[in-house]
């Protein structure tokens, strides 16, 4: 992550921060031992895992509800960081509907859930 990706997040971090429902979300005991036990790499390797199975396409069955509240860290994250469905992403990060998001747009979308982990993992 470069220094421009850093101030991004930040941003929309802070910007999430302030949504009472976003800032509810926090990872417990039992999510961080995970983390720590899987490795940050894995971590994240579940993220895109995670978000071109049930986010990347262009139609998605039960948007809304594919991403589960709770099970695994990265859906936590994604509740979190407002990436758990296309309805959030296209109100907080503005990527449409109903097309199927880039490599690109992925790539971000993960960046921001491995901002937000990290960040957790440092209380």
């Amino acid at each position: 992550m470069d220094i421009s990706d850093y101030k991004k997040y930040k941003e929309i971090y802070k910007k999430l921060m302030k949504s009472e429902f976003r800032a509810k979300f926090q990872l417990n005991n039992q999510n961080k031992e995970y983390i720590k036990n899987k490795g940050i790499n894995k971590i994240q390797s579940h993220a895109f895992e995670f978000l071109n199975a049930r986010i990347k396409p262009e139609f998605i069955k039960n948007d809304g509800k594919q991403t589960p509240m709770n099970g695994h860290p990265v859906f936590i994250a994604q509740h979190a960081t407002a990436t758990c469905c296309r309805g959030c992403i296209q109100k907080w990060h503005k990527f449409p509907k109903n097309k199927e998001l880039t490599d690109e747009e992925v790539e971000y979308l993960v960046g921001l859930i491995m901002f937000w982990i990290n960040i957790q993992m440092m209380d």
